[in-house]
């Protein structure tokens, strides 16, 4: 078999697991990649707002109101005024939120990141080498990629994935 499918093999196979994980996490705990991540961000017990989540998970304002929107609704995040700065907002877990943290598995990154840090310093170095090339050949290194490994919409449920859309919309 040719080198190139190989390659080609091994890339797909990437953007499937990735689908896999999502569909899994959509489909049993009714959660996006990001909705998770901002609710893992929200239980570490430090006072947040939105401005700090968007920073923090590398996206943007709009994206992050829109997720926090879809959380406040299923009664996950609660936003609570500041009493003495009424423009100030934060962010806090609610228990049905503190309980789809628990719940849901790691996220897919933080398995993998893991992994990667068991690698010795010279595998890293190859690995990140070796992606930015093939970022180069895809003529992908202009595309803007927070550090989530979620997909778009390949293949997902029609939920998920409109869920999907609309938060790289909001």
């Amino acid at each position: 078999m040719p080198i190139e499918e190989n390659i080609l093999r091994s890339i797909r196979r990437i953007i499937r697991a990735t689908d896999l994980h999502s569909r899994r996490l959509a489909s049993e705990h009714q959660l996006t990649t990001p909705q998770l991540l901002c609710l893992r961000l929200l239980a570490q017990e430090r006072t947040l707002t939105p401005g700090t989540v968007a920073k923090e998970m590398y996206l943007s304002q709009a994206t992050v109101t829109g997720i926090l929107d879809r959380l406040e609704k299923r009664g996950l995040v609660e936003r609570r005024r500041d009493q003495t700065d009424r423009r100030k907002v934060s962010l806090h877990l609610t228990d049905e939120g503190r309980k789809a943290v628990e719940q849901a598995p790691l996220p897919l990154q933080e398995r993998f990141a893991s992994r990667l840090e068991a690698l010795s310093d010279k595998e890293r170095d190859e690995i990140d080498r070796v992606l930015a090339k093939v970022v180069d050949l895809m003529e992908a290194h202009e595309m803007d990629a927070a550090p989530l490994i979620a997909p778009g919409d390949l293949g997902a449920p029609a939920k998920a994935a409109r869920e999907v859309i609309d938060e790289k919309s909001s």
